[in-house]
């Protein structure tokens, strides 16, 4: 946001759009200017009812002039020639999509703006579909539309804040309107699509013999329409909530704890704190230490946010030639995250960097809670994986693994751990060994699992009481324990509300205070670390360093006892077995011939469907093979906060300590799914092998499983002990990446056909109605019947 009194500095891109954004809403305001009075007038001069008056006006007014207007005699500029002009205008906004000019997703921006384009021409082409009413609620809909929209633009251009910048009615309008004028518009479009089916003049543009393909082609759009129309209207109440709840959101509270650090100072004294040059040079040390100019070319980067991957392929390609250059990349990058992020006191008054807040003496202390179990712990206890609504266990289970195995679901070594977990009940025995849940109401966290295996849990989320209340009632209802920080002591609370009101901690404020207390924290007891806490964009590298601290500490103060355990995303660049590069090769040979994909792929050159294949690169201990599966939409926040993970895992594991870190598969959480247009892909994602989206339920059983095996099994990839050519090769085994390393395109390649083919199967039986009731005219029109 600008500083106050002082408007943001607009560069040439700038102003070209204020320009472009500016000439279209004189474009549609005219058109605006010229229908309405021409509207009015019909309608005034008609001696007809009301309805019938408004029906003529609505026919005429695709002709209105100047004249019909009431403002002059002439006849030019036309309504029909603005609108012509501005509405194919709007094939700039593509472009300005695909060359970054603005942040516009290019597929979805390609289907609004190719169908206004498409219903322009057969309105331009077919006299019929002119006059009639039809085509004055398509053009006035678009029209009053589009002038608040591109007055939005260029106001919140010029303020630099679409978000808070921009008047507050011009913002109402902006996301408002769409709930009247959408479908007002979307009933004219369809009316000028069945009005040209039914024209003479336009069934004849390409002369004789053709007029059956232009009626399919205009008779396509209302099949299209009828299941896609709802979708974008429920999409755009989404993206109103978004902004509503965006400009009314309370401002930021003043920095505390682990922070970013300043970036920039402006003129009127107010701090930044910018993550993209820190992450920069949090990368650019990381890679420097093996090739420093690989770092240069990461502080030279201009186009961060797009451009951030393939500096992290190159990170991952050097840390390949040897394991001393794989430690000396992880040492380098969170040494640097350290020296470079800050921690603010809770007064505000000192800011140290993070690395001398953690070795500082603290006198403040937490108190410990604790709440044992009512229920009796099953006698015989067994794997249990909760798949599609059912728990499986057994043989079931055997034969469901062995499934997702042959078809490329998740690694061999994945299976045969959860099969290994399976057949040794004596692992779920946790009678003795304690889990540290960074984050232990998450989404994706064991919580739920571990209380139902009388787990000893040591839990860490926020001091808010909702928190508590549900996690002691559920370790209440179970055979495990649970432990957990307190700002007063357990004894003293009154109740179980006033235990819930005085626990919990922040892992942003008080990580030294957190750290100290797991430290001397049942001494000598077995700890397992589970760093599970998720927050988004840049607050996600905050709780990704502050968790790492924590697990640091834990490591060198506990040593021998602690073990450590992390979720890998499959949005990642990981190293892979080769069989699992060869299969995804296999699956390119195959897709890359079906018509589906040679469409996609003829739509959408590099950006769609691309090869899920990366050549191997050299270094000591043979070729390493490599998948990246980097959704760049996610951003280079989240790309950072799992790379520190990383970072620390193979830190860790090269120093003697247990090292569970598993690839975890697509999950339809709600913080995923309440993003339509990831709920979308993840329903298509299925139609390229071997994808399955999974349930939370099934992501943590399986997880957890795994965890298990590394945990027990003393020839696992976890262990210290397990040789390894590279110690990235760490995250080769036991993944469980829902098909991601074997499909025949990147997981960033598919989202768009996915969408796609989501709502093609949403429309089939509309497809098929409609085609039935083709077959069914046909027939009588021929005499069949």
């Amino acid at each position: 946001m600008a500083a106050a009194g002082k408007p943001p500095s607009l560069g040439p891109k700038d102003l070209y759009l204020i320009v472009y954004n500016a000439a279209c809403c004189l474009g549609w305001a005219y058109v605006l200017a010229l229908g309405i009075p021409s509207l009015l007038a019909s309608v005034a001069a008609s001696d007809a009812s009301l309805l019938d008056a408004l029906k003529n006006a609505g026919s005429e007014l695709y002709f209105a002039t100047p004249a019909t207007a009431g403002w002059s005699d002439e006849s030019i500029p036309s309504l029909q020639f603005v609108l012509t002009v501005v509405q194919s205008a709007a094939i700039l906004e593509i472009v300005h999509a695909m060359v970054g000019l603005v942040r516009s997703p290019v597929f979805v921006t390609t289907l609004q703006v190719g169908s206004r384009i498409v219903a322009l021409h057969m309105v331009n082409a077919s006299p019929r579909a002119q006059s009639q009413w039809g085509a004055a609620l398509m053009i006035l809909s678009w029209a009053l539309v589009e002038v608040p929209r591109y007055l939005f633009y260029v106001t919140a251009i010029v303020t630099g804040d679409a978000t808070k910048g921009t008047p507050f009615p011009l913002f109402w309008l902006r996301y408002s309107l769409f709930a009247v004028l959408y479908p007002s518009g979307i009933s004219g479009e369809l009316s000028v699509f069945i009005n040209a089916s039914k024209c003479d003049v336009f069934l004849g543009l390409l002369g004789e013999g053709y007029e059956t393909l232009l009626y399919s082609y205009a008779m396509m759009f209302p099949v299209i329409y009828a299941p896609g129309a709802l979708p974008m209207i429920l999409n755009m109440a989404g993206n109103r909530k978004k902004a509503f709840k965006k400009r009314f959101a309370r401002p930021p509270p003043p920095p505390r704890g682990l922070v970013w650090p300043v970036t920039e100072t402006k003129a009127n004294g107010e701090e930044v704190r910018s993550s993209t040059p820190t992450a920069k040079e949090i990368l650019a040390a990381a890679i420097g230490a093996v090739n420093p100019d690989l770092a240069e070319k990461v502080r030279s980067e201009k186009k961060w946010r797009f451009g951030y991957v393939k500096h992290l392929v190159n990170m991952v390609e050097a840390q390949c030639k040897s394991p001393e250059d794989a430690l000396k990349v992880a040492n380098a990058g969170l040494n640097k995250a350290y020296t470079m992020f800050q921690f603010v006191s809770k007064d505000g008054k000192t800011t140290t960097s993070f690395a001398s807040a953690m070795s500082a003496t603290n006198d403040t202390k937490f108190h410990t809670g604790y709440v044992k179990g009512e229920v009796e712990a099953p006698r015989d206890k067994k794997l249990e994986i909760a798949y599609k609504g059912r728990q499986i266990s057994g043989d079931e289970l055997k034969a469901q693994v062995k499934k997702w195995v042959d078809y490329g679901t998740i690694e061999p070594s994945a299976g045969e751990a959860i099969l290994k977990c399976a057949d040794n009940p004596g692992w779920l025995d946790l009678s003795d060994r304690y889990f540290v849940l960074l984050g232990a109401g998450s989404a994706m966290g064991p919580f739920e699992v571990l209380m139902q295996l009388g787990a000893n849990v040591v839990a860490i989320d926020l001091d808010r009481p909702q928190i508590w209340k549900r996690l002691v009632e559920r370790a209440r209802n179970s055979s495990g324990s649970l432990t957990f920080p307190m700002t007063k002591e357990n004894r003293k609370c009154a109740n179980y509300d006033e235990v819930y009101a005085c626990s919990g901690c922040n892992l942003f404020t008080e990580t030294p205070l957190i750290r100290d207390w797991l430290v001397d924290l049942y001494p000598g007891k077995p700890f397992v670390v589970g760093s599970y806490a998720y927050l988004n964009g840049a607050l996600h590298v905050q709780v990704s360093l502050a968790m790492d601290a924590i697990c640091r500490d834990l490591c060198e103060r506990r040593k021998g006892s602690t073990s450590l355990a992390y979720l890998c995303t499959p949005t990642d660049l990981h190293l892979i077995p080769k069989e699992a590069h060869d299969a995804a090769l296999a699956n390119y040979k195959d897709f890359s011939k079906r018509p589906f994909c040679m469409l996609m792929k003829l739509l959408g050159g590099k950006k769609f469907l691309r090869k899920n294949v990366c050549d191997p690169v050299d270094g000591v201990g043979g070729e390493f093979y490599y998948v990246n599966g980097i959704s760049v939409a996610q951003g280079p926040n989240y790309a950072m906060a799992k790379r520190m993970q990383h970072w620390r895992a193979v830190i860790a594991r090269s120093k003697g300590n247990i090292v569970s870190s598993n690839v975890a598969p697509s999950t339809s959480t709600a913080s995923v799914v309440q993003n339509r247009t990831f709920a979308w892909a993840y329903e298509g994602m299925p139609y390229f092998t071997p994808y399955e989206i999974f349930a939370p339920e099934t992501s943590k059983s399986v997880m957890i499983a795994i965890l298990f095996h590394d945990l027990n099994n003393p020839k696992s990839v976890a262990n210290p002990k397990t040789t390894l050519a590279n110690p990235n090769q760490l995250f080769s085994y036991g993944s469980f990446h829902g098909g991601v390393w074997r499909c025949a395109y990147t997981i960033d390649s598919i989202g768009e056909s996915s969408v796609l083919l989501y709502f093609s199967r949403v429309a089939a039986p509309y497809a098929l109605a409609l085609g039935g009731l083709g077959i069914a005219f046909g027939a009588k029109y021929f005499g069949v019947v």
